[in-house]
Formats: structure tokens, sequence, C-alpha cells
């Protein structure tokens, strides 16, 4: 091979090419040469957009910064929730299989296993802590949560919320107060809950010849919403119109808890499970029902009878029943949890300087009173309130009080609480009298 041949050999192997793209500095463009492998200026770019990116991405790692396991959950929960420790295990559990589905997706851990999300529904009695458990979740997940009440929505084009105006709660929680694609992003890993869901039953059991907009009507417009699909949100709230911009999200990972009282279910379940019983096996059955909480016999088939539809059910698969509260609970929720009704008061009174003091048959009282109310835990508070409002009404302007001992007779309205005051408050009064 003669001289001038291996020169131009040797220029054509020195030609650097980019191991990404293909490119080479004869077409203009500057190429890095690695030891390996070789960039060009143009891949860098890419390569430094696709970082900035991943970095700004919204993730479920960046969202939860701790998963914490359902012990710990529970334990948190049973410092501001008396008994109901069944409903606060399934909570717990499926809150945490939640998230933890969540991270297994996003590292890639499920592979080809496609972990779907399980709804629930909690039942129970009214003011046996249904709405309470869930803005105590709210409180110790640092996800964005957003409560919203089923007897405002009403099928779409009606008059009442569209059921996507519970997504832009949940967006705006997650922005505190902004609407930002960040927001947008992060509602799309948060929970959602709806009270009051069994005042959306159908209004009867056969298919209606005119239109239920605020019952079977809602059900069907959460289904595809509670399943997963791209919902799309007003962002000014209320109902959607053809040329109004609409906010996209995807609910396929946001966890719905849905909870309701269904009153008259009860009966339902008797009413299956007294079926063929007859004589006096079936008397001391019944009898051995009224003395527990019937509602955890509760079946599919019974909600379905109730009002709910069969496809709604289905995408509640996990169900936490709540027993009614028992008097010794109601005392235990006067006077316990972090946050109790007794301490609250006993916080107002020690910014006056003021010891308050509930004797025990005060408790017993006050508990007594809300059982006969049938308004379970929900009660207690308008009882306390409506004891203490005299005594918050002239306490301010009384001198020298060292503390005020709740009695009975108080509650019963009776007899006046106790007071004490101060040796030189006692010195005064007996001058003025002498």
């Amino acid at each position: 091979m003669k001289e001038g041949e291996k020169e131009k050999g040797k220029q054509k192997d020195e030609i650097i090419k980019c191991s990404f793209c293909g490119k080479t500095i004869e077409d203009g463009i500057r190429v890095i040469k690695g030891k390996d492998a070789n960039i060009c200026e143009d891949c860098v770019k890419v390569c430094n957009y696709i970082i900035e990116t991943e970095k700004k991405a919204v993730t479920p790692t960046k969202v939860i910064k701790r998963l914490l396991k359902p012990v710990e959950i529970k334990k948190i929960l049973d410092q501001y929730i008396i008994g109901q420790e069944l409903p606060k295990k399934i909570l717990s559990v499926a809150v945490y299989n939640h998230y933890k589905r969540l991270i297994a997706n996003e590292i890639g851990f499920s592979g080809d296993v496609e972990i779907e999300k399980s709804n629930i529904m909690m039942i129970g009695p009214t003011g046996s802590g249904k709405t309470y458990m869930a803005r105590i979740l709210a409180k110790i997940l640092d996800v964005p949560f957003a409560i919203a009440d089923a007897t405002t929505l009403t099928e779409a084009g009606y008059v009442g919320d569209d059921v996507e105006n519970v997504l832009l709660r949940l967006i705006l929680n997650a922005g505190d107060g902004n609407i930002t694609q960040e927001a947008i992003e992060k509602a799309q890993m948060g929970i959602v809950y709806i009270d009051e869901i069994d005042k959306i039953s159908r209004k009867s059991e056969s298919p209606s010849i005119t239109r239920d907009v605020s019952g079977e009507g809602v059900q069907q417009a959460l289904l595809k919403l509670m399943e997963g699909t791209i919902a799309s949100v007003p962002p000014q709230g209320g109902r959607k119109h053809p040329n109004q911009q609409v906010i996209y999200v995807d609910t396929t990972n946001i966890l719905f808890i849905v909870g309701g009282a269904f009153v008259g279910l009860e009966d339902i379940i008797r009413k299956r499970l007294g079926k063929n019983k007859i004589g006096f096996v079936g008397e001391g059955k019944s009898k051995e029902f009224e003395n527990e909480n019937i509602l955890k016999y509760v079946t599919p088939e019974d909600l379905i009878k109730y009002g709910m539809i069969p496809e709604f059910i289905g995408r509640t698969p996990v169900i936490a029943v709540f027993d009614e509260l028992t008097e010794e609970e109601m005392k235990r929720i006067l006077t316990e949890p972090k946050n109790a009704l007794v301490k609250q008061y006993q916080k107002l009174f020690d910014y006056e300087g003021v010891d308050l003091i509930f004797e025990d048959e005060a408790i017993d009282e006050i508990v007594k009173l809300a059982k006969e109310r049938k308004t379970g835990a929900r009660g207690l508070r308008a009882i306390l309130e409506d004891v203490m409002l005299n005594i918050m009404f002239e306490l301010p302007s009384m001198e020298g009080v060292k503390s005020c001992i709740i009695t009975r007779d108080t509650v019963r309205k009776t007899g006046h609480p106790i007071f004490t005051y101060t040796s030189e408050t006692e010195k005064k009064a007996k001058k003025r009298t002498a």
C-alpha cells in the first residue's frame, strides 16, 4: 500500500462518532471522546434536561417522606380514638398497602404483577368515629387529603356539585390553596374521604322510570373515578361547561374511602339472618343478635338491597364496620385522648388561671345524657357546651377564682358549680360581709 493511501485510512479512523446519536464532527458538532464511548454536545443537553425533569417530577417517594407501618399508624390512631380496634387495623393496613403499592410501582418492584388498589367502605352508627378517624388519618399522614360530603353531589348537568369537584378540593389541599402542576401530581397520590355515602343509595330496589340524579346517578358517576380514569376537573368549581378550561387528573392512584351510617341496614341483615329460623331456635338467635353489633354480618347483597349498585360495591372491597360506643368508651373519650373534650375545656380555663375539675359523677351524667339522645360521641360536645355556657360567660368577670368543680347537679342544672377562691379574695369577701 502506498504512503498516501495509509494517511487517508488514518484520517478516516480518527473521525469521532457520538455513541448515542451517531453524529460526527463532520456534522459541525462537538463530540467529546471517552474511554469506551463518545458523546456529542446535543446529547449532553438532552441528558441534562432528563436529569432536571426527573428532579422536579413528583414521585411517591417524594410525597411520602416515610411510610409508616400498620402498627405505627394504629398506635397514633389509638392516641386520638377510643375503641374501634378492628376498623383501626383495617384502615392502617389499607393505607399502608396503598402507598407500598405506589412505591413498588415507582421502583419497578412489582414487575409483571399489577397490584390494584382497594378502596374502603366504613359502616357504623352516627357518632361512632368514622369521619373523625378520616380526619386523624389526614393529620398523621403527610399526604394530600380531602373530605367531601356525598349529599351535595348530583349527576352531571344538574343543580349541585359534580363528582369531579371532590378532586378539586384534593388539588387545592395539595397546593396550599393554589392550582399548580406540582399540586396536581401530588393530588394524584392522595386520599379522598366521601362522607354520608348511604345518602346516595337508590330510592327503590327496582330501576326507576325517572332519573335518580342524587342517588344512583351519583353512584354511576363515581364508578370510573374510584376505579381509575382521567377526570376533567373544572378549576373554578361548579358545573362543567362545554367551553370551560379543565384540569386533567389521573385517579388511578387516589385512594377512596367512603363512609355512612346506613340507617335501616340492620333490619335487612336481621331479615336475612332470620330466614329459615323457626320456633325457639329462631327466637333465641334473634335475641342473641340484639345484644351485638348486627352490622358486622353485612354482606355485599345486603348493601345492594339497601340501594347501593353492584358495581359500586365491587369498587369498595374493604369494609370496616364500626361498633356503637359503650358508656365506658364514651367516658374514656371525654378524658383520655390527646384532644379529649375535658382537656380542651381545662385548657380554656387555664387561660383564665382557673383549674377546671369534673367529678366522676358529672362525667357519668354527661355520658347518660348522650346515650339518651342517641348521638354517640358527637353529642358529648353539645352537652358540654350547654353545661359550660353560663360558667364561661361569668368566669372572666369573676375575681380570684382558684378552681371550678363541675358536679352531677351542675350537669343536671339543679345546682351550681363549686368555686374555690384565693386566700386574699376570701379575706376581702369576709370584710365586705362584716
